[in-house]
């Protein structure tokens, strides 16, 4: 509970592990806004990136991966920020057409939303971004020069920005997992997106996301799965790690909110391997495993811990919280 006695949740879906909820674009962002309705709401730029769009809203805290287990481990507290400073970040290997379509896209969220984007830095070098599917369905991947991703970082702080967006370039992911548009299996850029946000947030302890550019910026016409359809009306997916960075709260060791003030976690039924549930655990946090949502993974509950509540759906856990609250209040 934090101090003005609202409740805290977080609410985790992991990157690119195939979740059949959350495992798209922005798909688990009904769900998530159904939970920021009841508590304050700790979600993972998966939860709610859809590229033009962003499910996140203003009793939502954006928090990238690894910064999400430092909170959970007691390393770090969040601190509420608002119009963060935002600087952004483009790979030298973007060509310049889509360079173009990118600063456009900056120069069209400062416009309607007002968001403070002052800067933005070209890497030295390319920074040689791989990815793709291992035959169990998990999406991985490799960068080659990540160093030089780091160095514009840099240059980014020192001009005073308090969120970093990463751009860099991607080959066409089509091949890798054909389904995907048709809702079927792993978003096959999410592995190494999160190697890039991990490292970023691990090095300078500043708030970060990451959005993929691709060479081809032509819209397609085919009909895809409303799951994945936002990733294919844009050429850019730069909006929605914009919008999420505005108001992502500032990484801190004191003061703000701390993993003392959660009240509980909701995860997929199936991916409970991580450290957040180990914490959550030791720390006597309620965790909600939620067989509604699967993914590739098979870590469920027996394998972990009996303390973990198995629910049905997002719909039953949400009542299951509701009526503690009320059992509180009582």
């Amino acid at each position: 509970m934090l101090e003005n006695g609202e409740k805290l949740g977080a609410f985790i879906v992991p990157t690119g592990i195939g979740a059949s909820i959350g495992g798209f674009a922005g798909d688990a962002s009904p769900y998530a806004r159904e939970f920021s309705k009841i508590s304050k709401l700790i979600v993972n730029p998966n939860v709610v990136n859809a590229g033009g769009f962003s499910g996140i809203n203003d009793n939502m805290l954006y928090v990238e991966g690894y910064s999400l287990d430092e909170f959970f481990k007691g390393n770090l507290n969040l601190l509420p920020s608002y119009n963060n400073k935002i600087g952004v970040v483009f790979d030298k290997a973007i060509p310049d057409d889509v360079l173009n379509i990118h600063i456009n896209t900056i120069n069209a969220v400062k416009a309607v939303y007002g968001i403070d984007i002052p800067y933005y830095e070209l890497t030295k070098e390319n920074v040689g971004v791989e990815f793709k599917l291992e035959d169990n369905g998990i999406s991985t991947g490799m960068v080659n020069n990540i160093e030089t991703l780091k160095m514009a970082c840099q240059k980014l702080i020192k001009k005073s920005c308090d969120a970093i967006a990463i751009v860099c370039m991607f080959e066409d992911p089509e091949e890798d997992n054909p389904d995907y548009a048709n809702g079927i299996g792993t978003d096959p850029v999410g592995g190494v997106e999160a190697i890039l946000s991990h490292y970023i947030s691990k090095e300078l302890k500043i708030p970060c996301a990451h959005a993929p550019a691709f060479a081809d910026c032509q819209i397609h016409p085919d009909l895809v799965d409303g799951r994945a359809a936002s990733e294919y009306i844009t050429p850019t997916f730069l909006p929605s790690i914009l919008l999420g960075l505005n108001n992502a709260p500032k990484l801190v060791k004191s003061g703000g909110i701390s993993i003392n003030n959660l009240d509980y976690l909701v995860m997929p039924h199936d991916s409970l391997g991580s450290v957040p549930i180990f914490e959550c655990i030791k720390r006597g946090i309620k965790v909600f495993a939620v067989k509604e949502n699967t993914t590739t993974l098979d870590i469920t509950l027996d394998k972990i811990s009996d303390k973990i509540i198995e629910t049905d759906s997002y719909k039953s856990t949400l009542k299951i919280i509701k009526d503690l609250q009320l059992q509180v209040a009582h």
